[in-house]
């Protein structure tokens, strides 16, 4: 039987490249050998592709040079290999599916996922427009306004607004928000550039940090909350995992906490009773149904301290697959283990390019 060729994107120029590195190796040594011919693509930090002649996405064994054609009528996996001098050489070959463990920027922000779209190659993960909301922590809480989704209180701004004149801006977060308060870029995740603002001064050195990363930020309240974590996984009837909830090693759940320390607390299941668990498993779905989410995604929640209340806080569509990584380990809990659930993603990412490929792209009556 003819094995799935399967691409495995990593790397990446990302804040996130070594978080997509460590994500990788876990996909890479868990994927069925005898099911799949496994093609490791690394991206580098400036945005070069290779492909590497091991498995082990540390590894700097570079087989050739690559690059995705977004050419839809042929093998569309270019090798290039330059054998004399200024002379490039290149061979063709097919791809069945891609899997994207990109994590952040050209990578789970929609730009991947449009260059496989125009080569009409099957991937993992959600399409161009729910990736691009998923990323945009502003969009994705417009989006979850509109389908009238619990969620905290927050502020978003433009870096040119920030530095042509920061005091009006800090006094609005004060009025509105009050300290503390956290403030994250809008287009990044694992906890890149993210930080907790007590006072004026910190404020001020959380928003230059932010805006180092991107071009928009957003400041939310301080919710004093349990976080809980759920796992979606499907298309158009997607289910939901049994929820986790993560008690943070430090102040808050921060890139320490998630990759390298390791000491944060993760109970699966979460100690919820029926009612609260069923609610947010209900409400992750929704999440997901809101951006139009396809394949997997994890969505996080924070359960009020006080009160019960349930807010949602953000959807990753391409949530990370270490060892340590919530998604995974919270499927596995539900009775899908890591090598299964791969097996599914795959699955899922063919069922939609054959439903997608049912669209008429000519028109006629």
């Amino acid at each position: 039987m003819k094995k799935n060729r399967v691409a495995v994107i990593f790397g990446g120029k990302s804040g996130e490249h070594e978080v997509s590195l460590a994500s990788a190796n876990s996909v890479l040594q868990a994927l069925n050998k005898e099911k799949y011919e496994i093609i490791p693509i690394k991206i580098s930090r400036e945005g070069k592709w290779y492909i590497l002649s091991s498995l082990n996405t540390f590894d700097s064994n570079i087989k050739c040079e690559a690059a995705i054609l977004a050419d839809p009528t042929g093998d569309n996996l270019v090798n290039l290999q330059e054998k004399e001098p200024g002379q490039i050489f290149f061979t063709r070959e097919s791809v069945d599916v891609v899997l994207p463990v990109l994590h952040g920027t050209f990578g789970e922000d929609g730009t991947l996922q449009g260059l496989l779209e125009l080569a009409n190659i099957p991937y993992v993960g959600c399409g161009v427009a729910a990736s691009s909301v998923g990323m945009d922590k502003a969009m994705m809480k417009a989006m979850f306004a509109q389908h009238n989704l619990p969620q905290g209180k927050y502020l978003t701004f433009l870096r040119k607004e920030w530095e042509k004149d920061q005091d009006p801006i800090c006094d609005e977060i004060e009025t509105a928000l009050g300290y503390p308060v956290f403030v994250k870029p809008a287009n990044l995740g694992s906890s890149v550039g993210i930080s907790k603002a007590a006072n004026r001064d910190e404020l001020v050195k959380a928003m230059h940090l932010a805006c180092l990363y991107d071009r928009k930020v957003v400041v939310e309240e301080n919710i004093n909350g349990r976080e809980i974590e759920v796992a979606v996984l499907g298309n158009d009837e997607p289910e939901a995992s049994i929820a986790g909830e993560i008690v943070p090693c430090n102040d808050f759940y921060d890139y320490e906490a998630k990759y390298i320390s390791g000491t944060s607390e993760l109970k699966i299941p979460a100690p919820l009773d029926d009612k609260t668990m069923n609610e947010v498993r209900k409400l992750a779905v929704k999440a997901f149904k809101a951006i139009d989410g396809a394949g997997l995604s994890r969505v996080d929640f924070f359960i009020k301290k006080d009160t019960g209340e349930i807010l949602i806080n953000e959807i990753n569509t391409l949530p990370g697959f270490t060892e340590i990584s919530m998604y995974p380990k919270l499927w596995a809990a539900t009775g899908l283990p890591y090598d299964k659930l791969l097996d599914r993603l795959i699955e899922l990412a063919i069922e939609r390019h054959q439903d997608k490929n049912r669209n008429k792209t000519v028109y006629s009556e």
